[in-house]
């Protein structure tokens, strides 16, 4: 995706910022191009959430049917060690307590028609309400996802630009080798390093939780709680989004325009905010839609190694459960999350620049 943006974006670097085209085209001409980038935007985006409302069905339809197949029996959750003495009689009592025992296609169509009223279910596995479980956990999961894929966007466009200028450098070399080891790293692997070397050899940070056992939430409690996890989660990001900002930069470091500015005399950081930075930073932009199961799974696994009290637990304890209720509106929710922020993405790259030919 990153080598066809960069084709179709090459020549739009004499327009742009920086080289005073922009600045000589009229107000009302000005006005008009605006207008029909953000139709065309708009337009793709509204195709995309047409496209998404079959898929989603489709989504929940597959997960209750994966999660009917699933080896897990859901009784060994409800009655933990009086399962294996448990009488058919009681199994059988403590599935329809449960609603365990209904076909999975029936509890798909019951789940939906429920969610139409505005009604999630009741989670069998957290004992509450599943959009209370979700308002309780929630602002866990997007807090920590959020702040580590910011910082990581912000370490690859910065970090991409600066080795891609430097091609073939020491900085370069060491930067791209480094980057390619961490792709190559599970985010697991990373977690356990974080811990192994700053929370049981140095001491610096607690080991799991969001606070110390007893205490209430504070700001101070969850920060430090968060270091580790956000350094895993971000460090598991940064790889492949700064090896893609780094190809942008050389690919754009070498085309006509930008040569054609370095022949008018301009240069270094000029030259790479005004002509480089401008085309090399959308094929990164375009990435980060694409990057949102990667983001979402990479959660999961931190959250489950460090015990942050976001969605990932829930998740897992859903699915050994069979929760239905909980299961399918955590992996609707993250399919659902995943189809519109790669839309939006792909919308944001056609309001940058309309000669982009995304129309679905």
């Amino acid at each position: 995706m990153a080598t066809g943006l960069m084709t179709s974006l090459a020549s739009s670097v004499r327009s742009a910022p920086g080289d005073g085209t922009a600045g000589r085209r009229p107000p009302r001409e000005r006005a008009r191009r605006r207008h029909s980038r953000t139709h065309r935007a708009g337009r793709l985006l509204l195709r995309r959430i047409l496209v998404l409302i079959p898929t989603t069905i489709m989504v929940s339809l597959g997960i209750f049917a994966v999660a009917a197949a699933s080896p897990f029996d859901p009784l060994t959750a409800h009655l933990g060690d009086n399962y294996q003495s448990a009488t058919p009689a009681q199994r059988a009592a403590t599935a329809a307590a449960y609603d365990v025992d209904q076909h999975w296609l029936s509890a798909w169509w019951h789940w939906w028609g429920a969610l139409l009223h505005g009604d999630l279910g009741w989670s069998s596995t957290q004992g509450q309400a599943v959009g209370e479980v979700i308002a309780q956990r929630l602002p866990f999961t997007l807090g920590m996802s959020a702040a580590a894929l910011i910082s990581a966007a912000l370490i690859a466009v910065v970090g991409g630009a600066v080795i891609g200028m430097r091609r073939g450098g020491l900085l370069d070399r060491a930067c791209t080798a480094l980057a390619a080891m961490l792709a190559a790293t599970p985010p697991f692997v990373v977690s356990l390093v974080l811990v192994s070397i700053f929370a049981v050899a140095l001491g610096w940070f607690p080991t799991s939780g969001a606070r110390r056992p007893g205490d209430d939430y504070s700001l101070a409690g969850l920060l430090t709680h968060a270091v580790l996890p956000y350094l895993a989660l971000t460090v598991s990001m940064v790889p492949w989004l700064l090896l893609t900002m780094r190809a942008a930069v050389v690919e754009a470091t070498g085309s006509d325009p930008v040569r054609a500015a370095r022949g008018r005399g301009v240069d270094g950081w000029a030259l790479l905010r005004g002509h480089v930075v401008p085309v090399s930073v959308l094929p990164t932009l375009a990435l980060l839609g694409t990057r949102l199961p990667e983001l979402i799974a990479g959660a999961a696994i931190v959250e489950t190694v460090f015990g942050w009290p976001g969605l990932a637990e829930a998740l897992v304890d859903s699915a050994v459960a069979l929760d239905f209720s909980l299961l399918a509106a955590l992996a609707v929710g993250s399919a659902v999350l995943v189809l519109l922020g790669s839309a939006l993405s792909d919308a944001a790259a056609v309001w940058i620049d309309p000669r982009i030919g995304l129309t679905a």
